[in-house]
């Protein structure tokens, strides 16, 4: 029998959505996809069983260029609502999917399209990067898109002599600046409240605790420069602290030795890490750092919306004619280089 789901979006807010998602749930979200002509894409920090149905599951970049190239007539996404705009933008005659219009970003909220054009004044002829966490006002507003994954790639390819504003996450922002060495590259003062949460002493202290133990710490951390100070001081080898991406965490979890692995980044990601290598014990430095907006693509929330194609993403045509051409150079300049 097929799973059935509530009939309010108030039961979303339970660990399932009021949907276990069993064997018949995912018959059930098989079927509907193969009737819709669907490809489901699932970010890293969603639920498991969210991971588990995906047709592809990856980190902002890779299913950015997923979007772009699917022959599926739907996309159905299984994250928050910029990356399906964005999912939109490159497909525009496609129907795309959001389980939940509701799953919106801190980060992205953190500038909107005027408060960029007034930063942008401030700056004449500055080069314009904009992280892909963000609305599709302000990309409309960039000159080229970003991925924590090619941030550092994507600045480089600008001239030295430019001025760069490189917005939201201020975090992300200072580890550009680190890795290019640009004094030109401006940062907004936005962040991601989860990420922002993992603090350093909190990393510190589990590093003390699990000394041979490797550090993943995803650069929109706020505890991401205490990482790269515990290894300049000694307090832990600098071999051991990784600064990475979402997508890079697999590929290094697949390569490192360690026995364990220290992960500073929102916690869904502990489920593709253990898939990739299961002989490691794979820890969260913050067990609190959950996003709720992610959380809210439910099981539930994934049925309805494949059933009644809810909730579907409109991006009004000019805005994406404007954002098109910044993402598609984030995913030629991602193309380009090791990005992943």
């Amino acid at each position: 029998m097929a799973a059935t789901i509530a009939s309010e979006r108030t039961d979303d807010m339970t660990p399932y959505g009021g949907v276990e998602p069993d064997a018949a749930w995912c018959d059930e979200v098989r079927r509907l996809a193969r009737e819709r002509d669907a490809v489901l894409l699932a970010h890293n920090y969603q639920l498991p069983a969210i991971q588990d149905i995906a047709d592809h599951t990856g980190d902002s970049l890779a299913l950015s260029r997923i979007a772009a190239e699917s022959s599926a007539s739907t996309i159905v996404f299984c994250g928050v609502h910029f990356m399906a705009e964005t999912a939109k933008i490159l497909s525009p005659h496609k129907t795309v999917l959001i389980p939940d219009a509701r799953a919106g970003c801190s980060l992205a909220d953190s500038i909107d399209a005027a408060q960029l054009r007034a930063w942008k004044a401030e700056h004449p002829g500055a080069v314009v990067v904009s992280y892909v966490n963000t609305t599709a006002e302000v990309k409309a507003e960039t000159d080229v898109c970003c991925t924590s994954s090619n941030a550092v790639d994507v600045v480089r390819s600008i001239p030295a002599d430019r001025e760069v504003l490189f917005l939201p996450d201020q975090f992300l922002g200072a580890h550009v600046r680190r890795e290019t060495g640009r004094d030109n590259l401006h940062v907004w003062a936005g962040e991601c409240h989860v990420h922002a949460g993992i603090n350093g002493p909190e990393l510190a202290a589990r590093a003390a605790a699990n000394p041979d133990a490797d550090l993943f710490v995803h650069p929109e951390c706020g505890c991401a420069t205490s990482a790269l100070y515990l290894a300049g001081e000694g307090v832990v080898p600098k071999s051991q602290v990784k600064i990475l991406s979402t997508g890079a965490m697999v590929t290094e979890a697949r390569a490192t030795k360690a026995r364990s692995v220290l992960v500073a980044t929102e916690i869904g990601m502990l489920h593709q890490l253990r898939r990739a290598a299961p002989e490691i014990d794979f820890r969260a430095v913050n067990e609190r750092a959950s996003c709720r907006y992610m959380k809210m693509i439910t099981p539930a929330a994934l049925l309805r919306s494949l059933r009644e194609g809810k909730d579907e993403v409109r991006v009004d045509p000019m805005i994406a004619e404007r954002a098109r051409g910044a993402v598609r150079r984030m995913i030629e300049i991602g193309k380009s280089g090791d990005a992943e």
